[in-house]
């Protein structure tokens, strides 16, 4: 955490505002609403998505700050944050960050009700303010998440994923609402449409750098707080497997795919399975594209002057790829 607080300190006072402000976005008449949402707001993570709103605000307006970036935050966090609810419903999941997820201490029919209502709020505060170029920043955001949670599911089934098909799941799943992120940093500043396109083109390269470092977990021997060969049991095909798949010969491809379709739960095998994915390449290939991506990200920081907030972004770049967990 102490890299995180260290890439916060040039937006420090204006997280802590950010919070409060948070706060009061999330506020109900409805007594159980209060107590859920305080309970959500106490369990918060590295806030690394209002960061990016920040800090590509302050970098691209040369320091300057509106209310419009206050609301921008507030408006990808609770979405966000709703997704956050609504995925632990989808994947049955009973923790979030080391503590009891919404729907396993109030069940599922209140865990999607309140990613609603997170939802409805975060349309309201755009459209109450007419903040319309945010709302369609963050709808797209929305579109492509659903489209790719969707496109896995219907993969993980097939066992059919080529390397194109994972770089678009993950584009849409996790790298649209980085790209978001920092659109609505430089869309909040009044920014000109070419600069929030390339600010959007910014977030969702290093989007895909930490979905692949998120892939990478997998095959890890350190204690993370997930357990390793999880993706595989759950059937899905990242890129360490993808290449593995593709430079294999026959016989090894059907004892893979076997694996994966009807092993998966064998501990023993999906061992099996992340041995012949080290010993054949596929952990250098992976780490090799996700530094792809993040060369990219910063030839895209080198466009702009240097500045506190500059670094912020550069280091928040490296924390992505160097983070371990």
């Amino acid at each position: 955490m102490k890299v995180v607080e260290h890439i916060k300190s040039p937006i420090q006072k204006e997280m802590e505002l950010f919070e409060q402000k948070f706060k009061e976005s999330m506020i109900s008449n409805v007594p159980l609403l209060n107590r859920i949402t305080h309970f959500i707001i106490r369990r918060k993570g590295k806030q690394m998505r209002p960061m990016f709103v920040f800090l590509v605000a302050k970098m691209v307006s040369n320091g300057n700050f509106k209310e419009k970036t206050y609301r921008g935050a507030a408006l990808i966090e609770l979405i966000h944050t709703g997704s956050l609810v609504h995925d632990d419903v989808v994947d049955d999941s009973n923790q979030r960050r080391g503590f009891f997820s919404i729907n396993a201490l109030w069940k599922n029919k209140i865990a999607v009700l309140v990613g609603d209502y997170l939802f409805s709020k975060s349309l309201l505060l755009s459209i109450d303010h007419d903040d319309f170029d945010l709302l369609k920043l963050v709808s797209i955001a929305l579109k492509e998440i659903t489209e790719g949670e969707l496109l896995q599911i219907e993969k993980a089934r097939q066992l059919d994923i080529t390397e194109a098909i994972y770089f678009e799941i993950i584009r849409q799943k996790t790298a649209t609402l980085i790209a978001a992120c920092c659109g609505i940093g430089a869309a909040s500043v009044e920014a000109p449409k070419e600069e929030i396109q390339r600010m959007r083109k910014f977030g969702e390269l290093i989007g895909i750098a930490f979905q692949i470092k998120d892939d990478l977990f997998d095959y890890t021997e350190e204690k993370i707080g997930k357990p390793t060969g999880i993706d595989i049991k759950e059937r899905k095909m990242t890129l360490p497997l993808i290449y593995t798949l593709n430079n294999s010969s026959s016989k090894e491809k059907r004892w893979l795919v076997n694996s994966v379709k009807n092993r998966n739960k064998d501990k023993k095998r999906v061992k099996e399975v992340i041995a012949f994915v080290k010993q054949n390449g596929g952990i250098e290939y992976t780490v090799s594209k996700m530094n792809e991506y993040k060369v990219k990200a910063l030839e895209i920081l080198d466009q702009y002057p240097d500045s506190e907030y500059k670094n912020s972004l550069i280091e928040m770049v490296n924390y992505v790829i160097d983070r371990k967990i």
